[in-house]
């Protein structure tokens, strides 16, 4: 039997079904789990600092700031305010910045 006769075919996406796909959003959160002990201090902080750059990042491209260039410091730190939070260092918006770099 020749191989392409084994595959199946893909299922439908929302732009390719003739009825529209139901989509199972809103998620709901992942349950949190304790981070592992035993580790340096600033692993804690860095591991934070980069969840926090995440957030920020997709709060961002949610509300159309696609480049980093038009990420400066003080739309990162309204962005965080708007999301609920704490303002974030040079350090994280510096982060934040490369997440939209390297996203691409």
């Amino acid at each position: 039997m020749p191989a392409a006769a084994l595959k199946t075919k893909p299922s439908p996406t929302q732009s390719t079904a003739k009825r529209s796909v139901p989509l199972d959003s809103p998620y709901a959160p992942l349950m949190k789990h304790r981070l592992p002990a035993g580790r340096p201090r600033e692993w804690y902080v860095t591991h934070n600092r980069r969840l926090k750059a995440m957030r920020l990042a997709i709060a961002l491209l949610d509300s159309g700031v696609y480049l980093p260039n038009q990420a400066r410091d003080e739309t990162i730190r309204s962005t965080a305010e708007r999301i609920g939070v704490h303002p974030p260092s040079d350090t994280t918006c510096h982060m934040v910045r490369a997440l939209m770099r390297y996203s691409r």
